[in-house]
């Protein structure tokens, strides 16, 4: 799989001896800067180079952070020997304290002013299809110039057929009926039969999209905003294998 691209700050650190022990300094790219520090004795290493190698490997370790290390400057008189556990600690309270400083540094832009007068809105009639289901909707679009805006269909304002769904899945064209496709031919009219239930299929051509129609049910339409809490029954394995638990509503 394909790795995204990242992105990462680019910072420089320093890593030098203090009176108790050792710190380290981190400069990120846009002159944010955070220091750590650990407590240490200066003891010198008995292999200086390796001792030096280790401590710019272990500085530099920082993949799971936003950062990348262009720049390790070691600021030292003596190469120390030191834990890899206590390099790691230094580094990662550094990229903590690094991160709260960037983000106390960081100025928030300021909000753009509303234009006046408002955006039009490109149509000035909205069907339920532009799902208004509160006042807010309502006012927003209001004001960038739509006149007539209808209820979303939750509403249950609607009672004329509606398109219950649109899809990109059209039945003609997989029954080889496109009209795109097929020169000259003029398809029947296509249903779906659901039990007793029948959805009328339509098809805008022009947008390539398939409407399955159909009306609110009387019983979808009478249904009250809230329903009285029922009993629950929870089985904790297949039925009959145990006891059911039975719990209110909402009950685990």
């Amino acid at each position: 799989e394909k790795k995204s691209a990242e992105r990462r700050i680019r910072l420089s650190a320093r890593f030098f001896a203090t009176p108790d022990g050792y710190a380290l300094t981190l400069t990120d790219e846009d002159g944010v800067t955070a220091t750590a520090s650990i407590a240490a004795a200066h003891e010198p290493a008995q292999q200086a180079e390796r001792a030096l190698n280790t401590i710019r490997e272990q500085l530099g370790k920082l993949g799971s952070t936003p950062f990348v290390a262009e720049k390790i400057h070691l600021d030292l008189a003596d190469a120390p020997f030191l834990p890899a556990s206590s390099l790691n600690a230094l580094r990662r309270d550094a990229v903590e304290r690094l991160e709260v400083a960037r983000l106390k540094a960081h100025t928030r832009p300021p909000r753009a002013a509303p234009v006046e007068p408002p955006v039009p809105y490109p149509e000035d009639a909205l069907s339920y299809l532009a799902n208004v289901l509160n006042d807010k909707a309502r006012e927003f679009y209001a004001r960038h110039g739509v006149k007539l805006i209808e209820s979303a269909y939750e509403e249950n304002e609607v009672r004329d057929e509606v398109s219950l769904m649109i899809t990109k899945h059209c039945l003609r064209y997989s029954f080889n009926l496109c009209p795109k496709e097929v020169k000259g031919i003029r398809p029947d009219p296509m249903t779906l039969v659901n039990g007793k239930e029948t959805l009328t299929l339509r098809f805008d051509c022009k947008r390539c999209e398939m409407h399955v129609v159909g009306q609110l049910k009387p019983h979808v339409a009478k249904l009250q905003a809230q329903v009285a809490p029922q009993k629950v029954t929870f089985f904790p394995s297949l039925p009959g294998k145990m006891r059911p638990q039975t719990a209110g509503a909402g009950g685990k």
